[in-house]
């Protein structure tokens, strides 16, 4: 009935438990996971969950966050993992600046500074050309980088989707967001008091413009925040939006689990 479209099930805070965690989602309603990478290495373990599970797909990815630790002959080995038939998006690939937002002082460390911006460019257009050969779709990780993140995707509109996952932004960057073309998806921060802009953008939305996730183990909605989050709690998200936009949860699943399984398929075979 559900899909969560972003889980880190290869993360440590699963370990050995993943199968109870899939047990725990399916009892809940939530008949579909896409296990989300961050780094090859991420990719693998992703790609190896998604085989065990027959409602877990995989993505293949390298996270903005760890670009700098990540080989300049990366692309090869990632195009290995993203043709596996267990993937079904490119992702999560973006642009992160929020640990260095404010341009150091001193000329070497400025230097530095605008070095893993550059690189952080350079590997969201190259994972986006990536995605354009392979047929995927794309979830991107937008924090602190709304203008440089949209100068380098906007060329894309057309040639793939994408969708802003853990979205955080305006109804006015919603829009922006929709009228290329793209996606948004909502989190647990849906159901937290002061996340106004969230909740706004969650009840004006038209159908089959946003997605549910959980980015677990991150962002545990309430009544469950603070705690580690898992796929099963993309119910009460569900619950929670469906209240705000007036509709039973059996009217929004039914648009949101639609519109994810549309956005996460291959357009065309891989050569």
């Amino acid at each position: 009935m559900l899909t969560d479209t972003h889980a880190h099930l290869d993360f440590p805070e699963f370990a050995s438990e993943v199968p109870n965690v899939v047990t725990r989602a399916q009892e809940s309603g939530v008949s579909r996971i896409i296990t989300i990478s961050t780094t090859l290495e991420s990719g693998a373990r992703a790609i190896q969950i998604a085989k065990q599970f027959e409602n877990v797909a995989a993505s293949a990815g390298i996270h903005p966050c760890y670009v700098d630790e990540t080989p300049d002959d990366y692309l090869p080995k990632l195009r290995a993992l993203a043709i596996q038939p267990e993937v079904v998006a490119l992702g999560e690939i973006g642009m992160d600046y929020y640990r260095a937002n404010t341009p150091p002082e001193d000329p070497a460390e400025r230097l530095s500074w605008e070095n893993k911006r550059q690189r952080q460019g350079h590997f969201f257009k190259e994972q986006l050309d990536l995605a354009v050969q392979l047929g995927l779709n794309v979830v991107v990780h937008q924090r602190d980088s709304w203008e440089d993140t949209l100068r380098i995707l906007r060329p894309y509109s057309g040639m793939l989707r994408a969708v802003f996952h853990c979205f955080g932004g305006t109804l006015a960057q919603a829009h922006e967001i929709l009228e290329l073309g793209f996606q948004v998806s909502f989190t647990g921060i849906v159901t937290f008091k002061n996340a106004s802009s969230v909740h706004e953008c969650a009840a004006k939305l038209p159908s089959g413009s946003f997605f549910l996730e959980t980015d677990c183990p991150f962002l545990a909605p309430v009544p469950h925040r603070g705690k580690r989050c898992e796929p099963a709690y993309t119910r009460l998200i569900a619950e929670h939006i469906a209240a705000l936009r007036g509709e039973t949860l059996e009217q929004l699943a039914a648009h949101t689990n639609q519109a994810a399984t549309e956005f996460f398929q291959r357009k065309k075979p891989v050569e």
